[in-house]
Order: C-alpha cells, then structure tokens, then sequence
C-alpha cells in the first residue's frame, strides 16, 4: 500500500515534509520518498493532510469502567471483559494506536487485541499493580471489618507487605507476561485511607520491585504526586514515574540528571476530579486531595520541561470521563509547545515503552501506525483535542478508519 500527498511529521523533528509519500508494507514503514512512488496495488491519497506517528498514551485504565474501585471489583469478570474491549476501541477510534495500561490490564486483553477479538490499540500491560495495606491500591475504608486476615487483591491491584510479598508479587505479573511493574509510591486522591504526603513501599521493597523487573529487563512505573516520592523513585531505581504532580526544582531537575527516567503527567484526570468532584460521588477528603493535586500539577510540568527532563504522555482517565482522553493535548498547551507535546505522544512515549524506533516514530522498519489529521497540530494543538479531525486511522498496516475520500 502506497499513501499519497503527505504532510510528515516524523515524531521527531519540527520540520514538516510535504507531497511525500509512503510505503507500507507486512504492517511496517518500508519507503518514504518526495515524490510519488511507483508501485502497489493500493494507493491512498491523503490530500496533503498531517501526517504522523499513531498517538501513545502511557497511563490508561483499560478496566476503568467505573471511577469506584470496588464498583469493578464486584463485576463479573467476563461483563469487565466487555468493558474493555469498548474502552480500547474507542481510543483507537481517536487515533491512540498505542497504549499503556496502569493497573489491572492483563494478557487476556493483549491476546485479544492481537487475535482481532478487540480491535484496540495496541496493548502493554503491568498486571495487577501493587500496593502496601493501606495504600492508593487499597480501596478499602477505615471501616471496612475483613471476614479474613487474607490482604485485598482485586480487578487491578493487590496488597504486599514486606520484601518477599512484593517480591512474590512482582514475580507473579511477571509470570503472566507483565510489560512493565506498577508500584504505588505515595497517597493518592481516589482511595479512602491514605494522604497525598504519605510515603509508600518502603526503599527495600521498591528495590525488590526493581530488581525483579530488571531480571526481565522490564521496568517499574510508579504512582508518585509529591516530590519526596519521586525522589524516592529515582533513588531506588524506579524508571516511569507517573503523575509527578508536586514537584519542586530538586525533583524535576533530578528526573532530568538521571538519563533514563521518564516522567508522565495525567492532567486530563486532575481537571476533570476537581471539576466533577461531587457529581462523581468524591468523599469531602477526595475531593481536598484532588483541589491540591489541581493547584501544583501545571507549575510542576513547567518545573519538567524547564529542567529538560524526558515527559511522556498519559491521562489515567475512568468511567465516563474516558471520551475526555484527548482534552490532554490541549491542557498541556498552557505550558508546553506544541512540537513538545506532539513529541511526548509519540516518540518519547515510545522510548519510554522500550520500543525507539518501532513506534513512534514515521521512518523506515517501524511500524505503520499512522494517523492523518485535519489541520496542523504545530500551529494549533487543539485539532488534536477533536478525534473528528482524525479522519485516518492505521495500525500495523491495517486500516481502521478511513474518510478522506
């Protein structure tokens, strides 16, 4: 297959190509030329529209069905199932060709995107996430009475206490084919028992956490608002810290000086609990966390981008504020421009997910997830923040959706 007539951006560069054309072939980019190819069997002109990588979101709640944990943890497995399967298809159909789940995505959800049964994004998954007792993966309130001893492990995370819990825990994701390991580093707005301030894991359990990832030569995301957390993150090896919303100049700067580590903001979440914290049934506690949470979360993405460090893309979105995913494009504006949060939703999301050069990325041998867009997202970023602007959808060659003709 040969697109015709493109605006390229290669997920990289600023510099835009036009009258391009691409090759695509076995589900991968094979030629890119300033003139039309010869060849193939099927050509589609793209009308001179952008043309770019297939966006990567790095924070999704595949099983998010519902903002109550507990609500998904009384679902039946199969009903969950269903959930997904229309939560990963609607994200496609808004032009993430890729995604990252956060907690609970699991095999049977990437097998299934992979068999056609789910026609999603595709699907990189950490298992259940794991969480101490009382922790942001621990839904239950202080006055939930257990019939049993036995820790909470529910639709997306788990309790583990001690080094050889956590460590038995890790391994277990890892068993079942985790891509990455999700740790739970400090408080968090959802959860009943647990502050924003408090420190989670203790260093050996995280350093358990990492070494068990390492071992797979996978990594560690970790749930981290305040600063403390993130330099706990950083200093115990953790990889991807997600949300990284209280920053201060030590913290960013240090997420920088590493080398390796990623940070990944979720601001699309914090505006929409502060926004809709009541009509969401968010406790008085809750919805302080999340007032706190809303206040820092643009100073630290400056904080980020001041000091140079690598930001991903995500949005932790759940229920029926999933459709609310590409609102991040243009919450982000306020800070950043638009060639750093077009990079963000690609090739940086694409190192971050171990995948340079495969993803990402619109150049020779990566994969052919494309998307054509109405409009020029380096001029206005906000075509993005409108899935109807997509009008062209590939994925690994394959077309998803196609109105340009």
């Amino acid at each position: 297959m040969i697109l015709d007539n493109c605006r390229i951006f290669d997920g990289v560069s600023e510099t835009v190509g036009a009258g391009r054309s691409i090759r695509v072939e076995d589900g991968l980019i094979r030629e890119i030329a300033d003139r039309p190819l010869a060849g193939g069997e099927d050509r589609i002109d793209l009308g001179g529209r952008f043309v770019m990588p297939g966006l990567i979101d790095a924070h999704v709640h595949a099983y998010g069905s519902d903002g109550n944990l507990s609500n998904i943890d009384r679902t039946y497995p199969a009903l969950r199932a269903l959930q997904a399967r229309r939560i990963l298809e609607d994200m496609l159909a808004r032009g993430f060709t890729t995604v990252r789940d956060a907690a609970g995505g699991d095999i049977a959800l990437a097998i299934g995107t992979e068999q056609g049964l789910i026609r999603g994004p595709r699907f990189f998954y950490p298992g259940l996430a794991i969480s101490q007792t009382g922790g942001h993966g621990d839904p239950r309130a202080p006055d939930h009475y257990p019939l049993c001893s036995c820790a909470y492990c529910g639709s997306a995370t788990m309790v583990a206490d001690g080094v050889d819990e956590v460590r038995r825990a890790v391994r277990e994701q890892l068993r079942r084919g985790a891509h990455q390991i999700k740790l739970f580093v400090s408080g968090g707005v959802l959860t009943p028992s647990d502050p924003l301030w408090m420190n989670q894991l203790s260093d050996e359990e995280i350093q358990a956490a990492v070494a068990e990832a390492r071992s797979r030569r996978v990594y560690v995301m970790a749930h981290a608002h305040t600063n403390e957390a993130a330099l706990r993150c950083l200093r115990n090896g953790i990889r991807s810290i997600e949300h990284a919303t209280i920053l201060e100049e030590d913290g960013a700067r240090a997420i920088a000086a590493t080398g390796d580590a990623f940070a990944v903001p979720t601001l699309v979440i914090t505006d929409v609990l502060s926004r809709r914290g009541p009509e969401l049934g968010l406790t008085p506690a809750m919805r302080a966390k999340a007032a706190e949470v809303a206040r820092h979360a643009l100073a630290s993405l400056d904080l980020l981008r001041t000091a140079g460090a690598r930001i991903g893309f995500g949005t932790d979105l759940v229920g029926d504020a999933m459709d609310q995913q590409a609102r991040e494009f243009v919450l982000r504006a306020d800070v950043c421009r638009p060639i750093e949060i077009l990079r963000s939703a690609t090739s940086i999301n694409a190192a971050l997910l171990q995948m340079e050069g495969r993803l990402g990325v619109i150049a020779p041998g990566a994969f052919a997830d494309i998307i054509a867009v109405d409009g020029d997202p380096l001029a206005d970023i906000a075509v993005l923040g409108r899935p109807e602007r997509t009008p062209f959808i590939m994925k690994g060659g394959e077309i998803f959706k196609n109105l340009v003709n």
